[in-house]
């Protein structure tokens, strides 16, 4: 990895796709207003409540609040100030400690390669770079093993990554060798000129056989680990769909990309009414009576300019053995 101090700290703006985003404020940023029967409510209790994912104790919005992190109307408060209804709460969450990645010998299914970019199918349940509770196992883990460079710009936890998909989502995902070529394919994303195609099986039959959903997305209000279609803290996103086949009580859709916002796919599909089998986050049911494993979701195509050569490079894999099988299945009733 390169290691040009004044490049780790300068990240793309379109580090994205269905799992995006890092420090971006929509990402990065909780924004709610009080309701009229939580009024009255110490703040520091409030937020712990709000947030209700179990991971944040009282002690530490406490010392969030101390810090900072935690508006009322615009204004640092005290733990022990009360809120009322209507006020507006923030709560900015502070930025993890950077841990250094570090290689691991992991298996790569590698689609192409050259000495710029470095295209991988990646399997369903890996996580594309460390986070908080991912820490080994990941792609970026197995690149720096795989890889003699990747690019310095976004910093010595996510070397070589230009966009991501879910932890829970297959298929193909993109990593620049070098800084020349994270530019270059991070200034395709942010033209929206990279091609992204996915295939999902979903709940319910889709009336229309094409249509395209235009909907911001934003942190959901409720709960910080998911995401909503909102217009408070929120950005554009554009997901465009197209009927392949239609079941009894399924869909197989196939799904563009205009935008990269974070679990994308999967908000405008529960949007819309019809989320995708196995997802667990978004209200898609088990798919283990279709012999699903797992999320429904598959990065099939990927497609870009090749940044030195200038050659448009298009690549697609097959969908994964059990939607193949839960396909079969639903065909053969």
């Amino acid at each position: 990895m390169e290691n040009n101090p004044e490049k780790k700290n300068r990240p793309y703006p379109e580090l994205e796709d269905a799992d995006a985003g890092d420090g971006d404020p929509a990402e990065n940023t909780l924004v709610w207003t009080v309701d009229a029967d939580r009024s009255g409510e110490r703040i520091d209790k409030h937020v712990t409540e709000a947030i209700g994912d179990g991971t944040v104790s009282r002690s530490q919005v406490q010392e969030w609040i101390r810090q900072g992190a935690v508006t009322v109307g615009g204004a640092a408060v005290k733990p022990n100030a009360k809120v009322s209804a209507g006020d507006e709460i923030v709560v900015r969450f502070p930025e993890p400690e950077p841990v250094e990645a570090m290689p691991e010998n992991i298996p790569l299914d590698i689609v192409y390669e050259d000495a710029d970019v470095i295209v991988i199918n990646k399997p369903r349940g890996m996580v594309v770079h460390p986070a908080v509770g991912h820490s080994s196992g990941t792609v970026v883990n197995a690149l720096l093993y795989h890889c003699r460079d990747l690019s310095g710009i976004n910093g010595m936890m996510r070397p070589g990554i230009v966009h991501r998909i879910d932890k829970d989502t297959s298929g193909l995902l993109m990593a620049a060798k070098n800084d020349l070529a994270h530019a270059s394919l991070a200034e395709q994303l942010k033209a929206h000129t990279v091609i992204r195609r996915y295939c999902a099986l979903v709940y319910g039959v889709l009336p229309h056989d094409k249509g395209t959903i235009d909907a911001p997305i934003g942190r959901d209000k409720h709960d910080r680990k998911m995401f909503a279609v909102t217009d408070r803290g929120s950005k554009r996103a554009v997901t465009h769909f197209t009927v392949a086949e239609r079941f009894d009580d399924y869909t197989l859709v196939e799904l563009r990309l205009e935008t990269g916002r974070t679990h994308q796919i999967r908000v405008h599909m529960k949007y819309i009414g019809h989320p995708i089998v196995g997802d667990p986050m978004y209200g898609g049911r088990s798919g283990r009576s279709l012999g699903m494993v797992g999320q429904a979701l598959h990065a099939g195509v990927l497609g870009f300019v090749h940044p030195r050569t200038g050659e448009t490079l298009e690549f697609s894999v097959p969908l994964p053995e059990d939607m193949e099988h839960a396909l079969r299945m639903l065909r053969s009733r």
